[in-house]
């Protein structure tokens, strides 16, 4: 009977169907492939074995433990945000729900100052001035931050310049001082350290304090060490408005000194009378390119810009810091000079009030909670409502709060927007964090940019005003960013790349935010894929969190990085 058994175990054995085994962790079929370099799309299918893209074709070679039918939708490389705030708001939230919701797979932070490296004092400092998201700072270098990051668990990949601010404090405090050669060498030396950590490079922000106070020669030093590690210069230039050509010109001098390439924040003609200038700044641009220089620039798809209202107000009243600067204000005989400064029609310093108007300064953030009730409010309804000028009213909302208080500023023409788009050397940067209108993200408000910055660009300017083509939208998403931060495997959907992969439907993408509103999720993305993993599926967050430290050629950890003896050895 035993032996009876068997044997017709044996039959029904060989008489089952063969199972096969996945060939491919993931498997994306039914797809628009738009592989990022620009080209035109073609339909085919994308397989991924761990954290790399293992095939790429008209048809996977074998099943995936995971399919996903792309129904036709367009699948692209995941996509960058060149300039991101993130740094505080995925430590609160590590979902990262408004730039997961549109496609988003790497962060790239340090606009000026960056969360390392920082000494006792400034950890001291940073400690006392948060606002909403709170939080204990254990680390030291940038490197140990973004490490940290990455072991707390993030959705998106993580990059960071080095704050050429953050540099510069660390070794002469938050004064107006210039350094002496030693204290020169022991800011690169930083930069070093922190390029070798990984840095992609520096990033300067030169229109406030303190990092107002780096002179070119400063900043070109710093970015001298960042190009011998094969990182580039990025900045927020010293003006976007009445100085906008000659702050350009600084621009590509620093390039042209350090060896380095430069790349300039959210490019902009800010103020109604400078807005004719965008295309002589572009011309600048291009004639630099045209010598072999690499200049590049980011942009975000909106005509107001959001910061403090310390742009309002001269930089010489700021220096030591916020605390100082309150103090200073409280003085009628210094606040009587700042007002008489503030009102010239010729500042010396960036005054986006003075282009903005009291009407055009929306308030949307916040430290004290009894001021949260002006949230949404112009600065003109604050000031009318006290009775007093705007410019006094900036001042009394300055020292109430504590903080520089966040501000929209609306400084830009939508024709200008929509021409900066069609740039070829042009990327995008949301200029803001990755926030959900949820938990402490609630308690201030925002610009429409941390919820609609790629899909504006994929909806408004691709889709309906076709200022550029679907192709090379995602390839300023993807492979122009990656390949100016001399990422080499990612930024393309290619074999042996990483596996940072976004599906979404160009038919329906779409923001949805407004300045009135702005916590609403844009639409038309569906799935996100992080180092191989689903972060997004379905349009909803997965419980992965794929998200890694994405580091520079200067990292030692690098087969062929480390630092040279020029930016010349490097091949940009």
């Amino acid at each position: 009977m035993k032996r009876a058994v068997t044997a017709l175990a044996a039959v029904f054995t060989l008489g089952a169907a063969p199972v096969t085994a996945p060939a491919f962790d993931l498997v994306i079929r039914n797809a628009e492939i738009y592989d990022g370099s620009g080209g035109a799309p073609f339909k085919g299918e994308v397989a991924v074995n761990a954290d790399r893209i293992a095939y790429v074709g008209p048809h996977a070679p074998g099943p995936g433990a995971r399919e996903i039918d792309a129904g036709g939708k367009a699948l692209a490389p995941g996509f960058i945000n060149m300039l991101s705030w993130a740094n505080e708001t995925l430590i609160a939230d590590g979902r990262g729900l408004s730039d997961l919701k549109q496609g988003i797979t790497l962060e790239v932070m340090g606009e000026g100052n960056s969360m390392g490296p920082i000494n006792a004092d400034m950890r001291a400092k940073a400690q006392n001035r948060q606002a909403d998201i709170r939080y204990d700072v254990d680390w030291t270098t940038l490197g140990d931050y973004l490490s940290g990051m990455e072991k707390r668990g993030v959705s998106m990949n993580l990059a960071s310049f080095i704050g050429a601010e953050t540099t510069r404090v660390n070794v002469l405090g938050e004064d107006d001082v210039d350094p002496t050669p030693a204290q020169l060498d022991a800011m690169r030396a930083l930069v070093r350290q922190a390029m070798e950590e990984g840095a992609m490079g520096v990033g300067s922000s030169i229109i406030y304090a303190p990092g107002s106070y780096a002179e070119t020669p400063e900043l070109a030093a710093l970015a001298t060490e960042a190009g011998k590690c094969g990182g580039m210069y990025i900045s927020h230039m010293r003006s976007e408005g009445d100085r906008l050509i000659e702050a350009v010109d600084e621009l590509i001098e620093i390039s042209r000194l350090s060896g380095a390439p430069a790349e300039i924040y959210h490019l902009k003609a800010a103020g109604r009378s400078n807005w004719s200038k965008l295309d002589t700044a572009i011309a600048h641009i291009e004639a630099a390119r045209a010598k072999g220089q690499r200049i590049t620039a980011d942009m975000y798809t909106y005509p107001a810009g959001s910061t403090g209202l310390d742009a309002a107000m001269p930089t010489w009243v700021q220096a030591g810091g916020v605390e100082q600067w309150i103090a200073r204000l409280k003085d009628p005989a210094t606040r009587a000079k700042v007002i008489a400064e503030m009102r010239a029609e010729k500042p010396a310093f960036e005054n986006l009030l003075l282009h903005a108007g009291g009407e055009g300064t929306l308030l949307v953030g916040f430290k004290n909670p009894a001021l949260k009730p002006l949230t949404g409010k112009t600065l003109a309804e604050v000031a009318k409502a006290r009775g007093v000028s705007v410019q006094d009213a900036a001042i009394d909302l300055v020292i109430e709060d504590g903080t520089r208080v966040q501000v929209v500023y609306f400084l830009m023409s939508e024709p200008n927007v929509a021409k900066e788009t069609a740039l070829p050397w042009m990327s995008l940067g949301s200029d803001a964090g990755a926030l959900a209108p949820e938990g402490v993200f609630l308690k201030s408000s925002t610009h429409p940019r941390a919820y609609g910055n790629v899909a504006r660009l994929l909806g408004k300017y691709v889709r309906e005003e076709k200022t550029l083509t679907l192709a090379d939208a995602v390839r300023k998403l993807s492979a122009q960013p990656a390949h100016n931060l001399g990422l080499k495997d990612r930024g393309l959907i290619k074999t042996g790349y990483f596996a940072d992969l976004v599906v979404f439907d160009p038919k329906t993408v779409a923001d949805h935010g407004t300045f009135e509103k702005p916590q609403q999720f844009a639409t038309g993305v569906s799935e996100v894929v992080v180092n191989g993993q689903l972060a997004l599926a379905g349009g909803e967050p997965t419980d992965a969190r794929p998200g890694r430290f994405v580091r520079g050629r200067g990292w030692t950890g690098w087969k062929d990085g480390g630092c040279r003896k020029s930016a010349a050895d490097w091949s940009w």
